[in-house]
């Protein structure tokens, strides 16, 4: 009884023993790490004094009521990004990805964690959002639109480099950022692939348009190769029954063609016997009728030959006489011609001999007038008046021919007044001293001629005048 007593007391104890243990007994599972506090402890890596021990991916003893125990998510967590930013063109944007992170493996990292979010571990994503949120908008601020789209890597490697320190300081690791999607509300991007888009559109257009072509192209010369195919086989067919058709003829027309062939030579030595005929008849009629005919046109044509070189002789030996009598009249004219050329020409010289010498006799005179009437003007004016007085006189007594009845007043002087006033008003005896003299000397100077005396118009009456003659009347 004793024995069942102790072995039940040993059982119980070992019972205890085994709940106690299990009580104090705590296991990290692969995705979380113990944070046990309430005692120091020394880590590797951290030092002394940290006041907690981090426990991964085994077990430990924890003292109830001594220490606690909480655990540390090592999950991976994701936080949807959708930050509203500007770009450095000013163009509003809103960017959307995901952030892929977790806590770290390491020591530290897990005890910066505990010490930020081990209360607050689904507050975790909105944290992490915060500071991408406020990086993205720094970063998008500095590039354009075309580098974020162009170059989306750098976005998200400028991102990542931002917020790594902060991220170390709260113990979490990104294992990834993503960019999904960049709104743009201003539609900028689709004015800004507009261009691309419509070269886009143009090259498939042409693209299509080529391959039509090509397609069509194709078609037609398949279409030509069946046509062409189908032409030779329609020549074969043909040719093969025109070769049926062909034989069925000389099949059909052996017997006739054999009658021909007979009747055809028939015809051929009928004809030769015609042809050995005509010739004969042709020999025939060149022995009878051509060569006889021949002798007497060669007579004819010589004959004829004959009597036109006669004419021809008697004509070149007619007209051989007509150009010797030319010929002797031509040079009796010309022999004429030239000795009445030769008695012009004699006679020519002797007249201008007779002009130059009666030329030079004029000249003579004409310079012993100038002579004269350079040394005594007044003589010479007194010969040539003296030699044209009766002319004078008479241009001055003209002035009366036509008068009827004249009227004489004072007597002798009054007669003498009238022939005076008839002398000056006739004026030629002067006029005609100056006609002389400009005839005999033409290039002597006014001033070395007579006296200047102006030249009355004569005065001639016409019909009946009566002429009244006083003292003062």
């Amino acid at each position: 009884m004793g024995i069942g007593i102790l072995a039940a007391v040993v059982g119980g104890a070992f019972v205890v023993v085994i709940t106690v243990f299990k009580m104090m007994w705590r296991v990290a599972e692969p995705n979380e790490a113990l944070i046990i506090s309430g005692s120091n402890h020394k880590n590797e890596g951290r030092g002394a004094g940290m006041g907690f021990r981090i426990v991964t991916g085994r077990g430990t003893l924890v003292l109830p009521g001594v220490q606690a125990v909480r655990k540390l998510s090592l999950d991976l967590n994701e936080t949807q990004l959708s930050v509203e930013c500007v770009t450095h063109q000013g163009i509003p944007l809103k960017v959307r990805g995901v952030v892929i992170f977790k806590v770290g493996d390491d020591f530290v990292s897990i005890a910066n964690a505990a010490r930020r979010f081990l209360d607050q571990q689904k507050l975790m994503s909105e944290r992490v959002h915060i500071v991408f949120a406020g990086h993205l908008r720094a970063i998008v601020g500095g590039l354009t639109v075309e580098d974020m789209i162009r170059d989306r890597e750098k976005l998200t490697g400028q991102a990542r480099s931002a917020c790594g320190t902060e991220m170390e300081k709260l113990g979490l690791i990104v294992d990834s950022l993503q960019i999904h999607e960049i709104e743009d509300p201003t539609g900028y991007i689709k004015n800004l692939a507009a261009p691309h888009a419509a070269a886009v559109q143009r090259d498939a257009r042409i693209a299509q348009a080529e391959a039509n072509r090509r397609a069509t192209e194709a078609e037609q010369q398949a279409a030509a190769r069946m046509s062409e195919a189908t032409r030779d086989s329609e020549i074969l067919q043909a040719g093969y029954q025109a070769e049926r058709d062909q034989a069925s003829a000389r099949a059909r027309q052996a017997g006739p063609l054999a009658e021909a062939a007979s009747r055809q030579e028939v015809v051929v030595q009928e004809t030769r016997v015609a042809e050995l005929e005509g010739h004969r008849k042709e020999q025939q009629l060149q022995a009878e009728v051509r060569k006889p005919a021949d002798a007497m046109a060669y007579e004819t044509r010589t004959l004829a030959a004959a009597e036109r070189d006669a004419r021809i002789s008697a004509a070149e030996a007619e007209a051989k006489e007509t150009e010797l009598a030319s010929a002797a009249r031509a040079t009796a004219t010309r022999l004429t011609g030239e000795a009445e050329a030769a008695a012009q020409h004699a006679q020519g010289l002797a007249v201008a001999e007779a002009t130059r010498a009666k030329g030079l006799a004029e000249a003579e005179a004409i310079k012993a007038r100038a002579a004269a009437l350079a040394e005594n003007q007044e003589a010479v004016v007194a010969q040539q008046l003296a030699e044209k007085w009766p002319e004078i006189v008479s241009a001055g007594a003209s002035a009366f021919g036509n008068v009827d009845q004249m009227v004489l007043l004072n007597g002798a002087d009054g007669m003498a007044d009238v022939f005076a006033k008839a002398l000056t008003m006739g004026g030629t005896g002067l006029g005609l001293a100056r006609q002389l003299l400009a005839t005999m000397n033409p290039a002597a100077p006014e001033r070395q001629s007579g006296a200047n005396v102006p030249e009355q118009p004569v005065a001639r009456a016409e019909g009946s005048v009566q002429i009244t003659i006083g003292d003062d009347a």
